[in-house]
């Protein structure tokens, strides 16, 4: 029985996923990812060139999923200030939903890895702020911030925070919750 076109490459990168939840950080071999799947290692290299690809192909799947959410928000929702919140909430929201994926965010995952891997998800985070920066500079047209607020480095500092609760949440083995503390820290940040 065969399985569909990209089948097996979802399943490689489900399971790679899955083996960056545990908590301990051990790094993803291609051994131990093979074993996983019950399949050769020969067979991985089928569906990806390399490593790198099988973790290109899970930042991939970060932009698509939280930069189309982003976009989505940025679409649908008039109130530049309610756009930040929900950015910044979706983002957070991801981590805890995807906890391998959060590791990747941090480049925690990635620290072995090929360097174009860590640039990548640095582009990640600069596209968040470009969408961040322009939810700003909407709210402060519409009056719901300060006209003399600076919008760039807000934006900066909004992403700061989202890797750092990220980071938190990694780093405290997936207990340490992004999301409980942010209906108290969002009008802080915002400087509502």
């Amino acid at each position: 029985m065969s399985t569909a076109p990209g089948e097996k490459k979802r399943q490689i990168l489900e399971a790679i996923a899955a083996m960056l939840e545990n908590p301990a950080g051990e790094k993803i071999t291609t051994a131990a990812l093979a074993a996983r799947l019950d399949v050769s290692e020969a067979a991985l290299y089928r569906h990806f060139p390399s490593k790198a690809r099988m973790f290109e192909g899970l930042i991939e799947f970060i932009e698509n999923a939280i930069l189309g959410v982003v976009g989505q928000i940025a679409a649908e929702e008039e109130s530049g200030l309610k756009q930040v919140e929900l950015m910044m909430a979706a983002v957070l929201r991801f981590a805890v939903k995807n906890r391998g994926l959060a590791r990747i965010l941090v480049g925690d995952a990635l620290v072995h890895e090929h360097p174009r891997l860590i640039a990548r998800i640095n582009q990640f985070y600069e596209r968040l702020e470009a969408s961040l920066k322009q939810a700003l500079k909407i709210a402060i047209a519409q009056g719901a911030l300060p006209a003399e607020r600076e919008a760039a480095a807000q934006a900066d500092l909004l992403v700061c925070h989202l890797q750092g609760r990220l980071l938190r949440f990694v780093k405290s083995g997936f207990q340490d919750d992004p999301l409980a503390l942010w209906p108290v820290q969002k009008p802080l940040l915002l400087g509502q």
